[in-house]
């Protein structure tokens, strides 16, 4: 084991402190990373402050991670040291059911092990990016291309692949209309990658004041759900909607927007139960589903695909002192688009 600084939040909701923690020594096929940035994902505030259900304390968040390798295992045959590399949301599958053999390793049927808030199938626990170093599986750890900055790269392990994954797997592309609600840490790289994808964009947000941005970003269109005609402009327009927020919505409106075949995906997390009436999918043939992030495979080429197209998250980034100040402005809505601790200020 190794002594590793970390900042770490003791108890629900308390501030962060400057601490240490424990990581296991690199084994045959694990590969030590020295982390140089760490993203804030809201998820991170969520399970920090204890608002998902029991979490385990003391805490370390943090599951955009990127960095350079420090050291391999001797059986490691995809990294050597020196290497840029990034963890996501998970760092370990059981590698056998159906889902993982599939590459779909994010919906493990036996429950892949989160890089934080964690435990791993030995019991023991996961502590994630907000540290100087990580340890992890080979087959767990991606790649990031020369073509993106760590800083940018690091938000991709999170905010990049949880859209990428449904504008992919629900054929995002050439003549298709997208609409992307929420323009966040997740929507404003939905409007990126969708636009890279050579789909029409929309841009549909509570209120215009980020009108400018979202078409700087990619956007074809951009319109604001405060304003009731905005749904009558756009009815039976959309291929597909990709819901990025976390607030309740009138989600019979925003079916009246999907044409024939069309759907609505959720990637976001709304703290209450959302109702429909069931007619506003039988009008017109329409689907509402749901996407979680995306397996190894399917993260790396995200990756590359971001850096062919030269795309990364639009960040500010903050040293280890400003993460609880940043927490607040995450809630507030605060941040364009993704705050990214700089870990060397740990």
């Amino acid at each position: 084991m190794s002594t590793v600084a970390a900042l770490v939040t003791p108890s629900a909701g308390a501030a962060f402190e400057r601490s240490t923690i424990e990581r296991r020594d690199v084994g045959e096929h694990d590969v030590l990373i020295d982390i140089a940035f760490a993203g804030i994902c809201h998820s991170d505030i969520h399970q920090a402050r204890e608002e998902w259900g029991t979490a385990i304390f003391p805490m370390v968040p943090g599951h955009e991670i990127a960095g350079i390798v420090a050291e391999v295992g001797p059986g490691v045959t995809r990294y050597r040291v020196g290497d840029r590399v990034g963890i996501g949301c998970f760092v370990d599958s059981c590698r056998e059911c159906e889902n993982c053999l599939a590459g779909e390793e994010q919906f493990c049927l036996k429950g892949n092990v989160a890089t934080y808030n964690g435990r791993q199938y030995s019991g023991e626990e996961t502590y994630g990016g907000y540290s100087k170093q990580i340890v992890a599986d080979e087959n767990y750890v991606l790649g990031i291309p020369e073509g993106i900055s760590l800083d940018v790269a690091a938000p991709l392990l999170c905010a990049g692949i949880t859209t990428y994954s449904p504008l992919k797997h629900w054929g995002a592309g050439p003549g298709k209309k997208v609409a992307i609600v929420g323009m966040g840490g997740l929507g404003h790289m939905g409007v990126k990658i969708a636009h890279a994808l050579g789909a029409e964009v929309t841009v549909l947000s509570q209120t215009l004041s980020k009108h400018d941005d979202g078409l700087r970003l990619g956007a074809d269109d951009y319109f604001a759900t405060s304003d009731p005609q905005t749904f009558k402009t756009n009815r039976k327009r959309f291929d597909l909607i990709i819901n990025t927020v976390s607030a309740d919505l009138d989600l019979d409106r925003y079916l009246s927007m999907l044409t024939l075949n069309g759907s609505m995906v959720f990637v976001g997390l709304p703290e209450n139960a959302q109702t429909f009436r069931v007619f506003s999918l039988i009008a017109g043939r329409r689907s509402l589903a749901g996407s979680n992030i995306g397996g190894i495979r399917e993260t790396q080429e995200m990756l590359d695909f971001c850096a062919e197209h030269g795309l990364g998250s639009e960040i500010e980034v903050i040293s280890a002192d400003q993460v609880g100040e940043a927490y607040d402005r995450v809630v507030k809505s605060d941040v364009r688009y993704r705050f990214v601790i700089d870990t060397s200020t740990i």
